[in-house]
């Protein structure tokens, strides 16, 4: 009825790879289209083959798999990315999913799970193993949002981010803040190192969003 959910298997390991396919060709509805050692050769199968799902190693020989998640996703951007390991450390969790994987797994999953991993990250669904569970919260904790660019600004030099973002000029800021001119152009100068812009205009453009994210819905 429903055509066969096309897996890649990439493990250093080719007993390991053996095992994985028997399990999940056991109960039909699933076809191993392709098996890679490393992260070379998985990219080269991925675009052959087209898989729906990627089961990927971990710890690969050069690259590993965690850095080869996004390189499969171009190249196969119709595959979820399922991640297979032996390593239950929240890290190498929280470092999966940020490069994309559709999910992760431990080697010590009975087959159950795993052809039902499969069959949900096909789907489209966010699979985390069992045994992983207790280290989601863990996992997301790691991923905090960088630390805020303008946090490095002096209280000065917010002032005239925002008097730039509203079209004022270096005279009328220097005006305003009851300083030289030459001191504004100083601080403009300081605010594009610091926040790695290349003009006036952008300054005000980030300072101009920041202040429009901060403005409370439907306020004054």
């Amino acid at each position: 009825m429903d055509e066969s959910i096309r897996v890649l298997l990439v493990d250093d390991h080719r007993l390991v790879r053996s095992g994985i396919q028997a399990l999940l060709e056991a109960g039909g509805g699933v076809q191993v289209v392709g098996e890679a050692g490393d992260a070379g050769e998985a990219l080269r199968l991925a675009a052959q083959s087209r898989p729906d799902v990627v089961l990927l190693d971990v710890h690969l020989p050069g690259v590993g798999g965690i850095d080869a998640v996004q390189a499969l996703r171009a190249v196969a951007p119709q595959a979820a990315v399922l991640m297979l390991s032996v390593s239950d450390d929240a890290a190498d969790l929280a470092a999966a999913m940020r490069a994309g994987a559709q999910g992760y797994l431990l080697k010590t999953c009975d087959a159950e799970e795993l052809v039902g991993a499969v069959r949900r990250a096909r789907l489209g669904e966010v699979v985390i193993g069992s045994e992983m569970a207790p280290k989601v919260a863990a996992a997301f904790a790691e991923r905090a949002p960088p630390p805020d660019p303008m946090a490095g600004l002096t209280a000065r030099e917010r002032q005239i981010g925002e008097a730039l973002s509203r079209g004022a000029s270096n005279k009328l800021i220097a005006r305003e803040l009851d300083i030289a001119e030459t001191t504004v152009k100083v601080h403009v100068q300081s605010i594009l190192r610091k926040l790695g812009l290349g003009s006036r205009v952008q300054i005000a453009v980030v300072f101009a969003e920041r202040r429009s994210r901060e403005a409370p819905p439907g306020g004054d």
